[in-house]
């Protein structure tokens, strides 16, 4: 499913995450949830003077914040492009956010710089 057709989803699991989600972010936590519920998102890492490389991203689903996420994407549908990385739900639903808002802005499904630097683990 697109992010254009996104349904926000229910108040019960929207509340649940509202303390770890701040300012503006809020009015998109629904629908982040929502993305995330889903469990996959296909997109386009945009390389500057390049091409586009496609990705599948997936996670497993897991309704408490705290609880860990581990995210694969696979770039190109090559399994030597694949990268795996876990965190806390909370701030995974932080970076679908992020997806959202890019998407809101460029017409573009990608992850943001922050969230390829956790995955390649550039800042360890």
């Amino acid at each position: 499913m697109s992010i254009e057709k996104l349904q926000p989803a229910a108040q019960g699991a929207v509340g649940v995450y509202m303390p770890y989600c701040q300012g503006a972010k809020r009015t998109v936590l629904p629908l982040a949830i929502s993305l995330y519920q889903q469990g996959s998102l296909e997109g386009q890492r945009r390389i500057e003077g390049g091409e586009s490389i496609p990705f599948v991203a997936t996670w497993f689903v897991s309704n408490l914040p705290a609880d860990l996420t581990r995210c694969r994407l696979q770039f190109d549908g090559n399994t030597d492009l694949s990268y795996e990385v876990m965190m806390a739900n909370s701030e995974f639903i932080n970076y679908l956010i992020e997806v959202i808002v890019n998407f809101r802005r460029s017409r573009l499904t990608d992850f943001s710089q922050a969230f390829y630097r956790k995955l390649l683990r550039i800042d360890e």
